[in-house]
């Protein structure tokens, strides 16, 4: 509401101001007159441009708070109490360490939320929105990933045995040292992703795109499935089809 009345406010004084300079040329020359209009629009200036600083100012912190509390609260303590949850609002939500085996957590809105060291065995996290997501050290094994949005996501030293991640986008995300043995990465987007010692020990990377991806000291990649496989170099491995 404040926002929308901004404009107006400002309008309406810069009005006033443009309304007494047409008066002062309509009327002729009346030096003190004039000077004192002047030094009045130049106040008025001031104290606008005052308004505006101390409005914008409000709305930033508003924003902040905004972002601080972003998340449901009564989505957290659903998911808390019954680890049932899904399509959720936990964005920016804190769960670092939290005990979620077998969640149910599908198609949840979990954008830049923290599961550092969390245990999620077995959760279903299908087509959950985990973009920008702290997931370092955490314990996804058997978990289904698949269609997951994991862009720009942190994933360092995760324990992904065995888990689903058909079809996720991994775009930049980050996982060195991560466990991904036996995990189901068919038709996953790995497009920049960092994966230096990332073990892949059968992994299925069938149809998977790894361009650009950082490869360096990956364990067990001629052990992984790969067919129709983009590489780093833009090539297509079908060694494994």
């Amino acid at each position: 509401m404040m926002m929308m009345a901004l404009p107006r406010l400002l309008s309406n004084g810069w009005t006033v101001c443009r309304l007494l300079f047409v008066s002062v040329i309509n009327r002729g020359n009346q030096p003190k007159q004039d000077a004192q209009i002047v030094d009045n629009c130049k106040t008025q200036g001031v104290q606008m441009n005052r308004v505006l600083k101390a409005i914008v100012l409000s709305f930033i912190l508003t924003g902040i708070t905004w972002q601080a509390v972003a998340f449901n609260e009564a989505d957290l303590q659903k998911l808390k109490s019954s680890l049932k949850c899904p399509k959720c609002d936990l964005a920016d939500a804190d769960l670092s360490g939290a005990k979620l085996a077998g969640a149910n957590l599908n198609y949840a809105n979990l954008d830049k939320a923290r599961f550092f060291r969390a245990e999620l065995v077995g959760a279903n996290l299908t087509e959950a929105d985990l973009t920008g997501g702290d997931l370092g050290f955490a314990d996804l094994t058997g978990a289904d990933l698949s269609g997951a949005n994991l862009i720009d996501a942190y994933m360092e030293d995760t324990n992904l045995q065995d888990a689903n991640l058909a079809g996720a986008d991994l775009t930049k995300a980050y996982l060195e040292a991560t466990d991904l043995t036996g995990a189901n990465l068919t038709m996953a987007n790995l497009t920049g992703a960092f994966l230096e010692g990332t073990n892949l020990e059968n992994a299925d990377l069938t149809g998977a795109v790894l361009t650009d991806a950082k490869l360096n000291w990956v364990k067990n990649l001629n052990k992984a499935i790969l067919c129709r496989t983009t590489m780093p170099d833009a090539t297509v491995d079908n060694s494994g089809c």
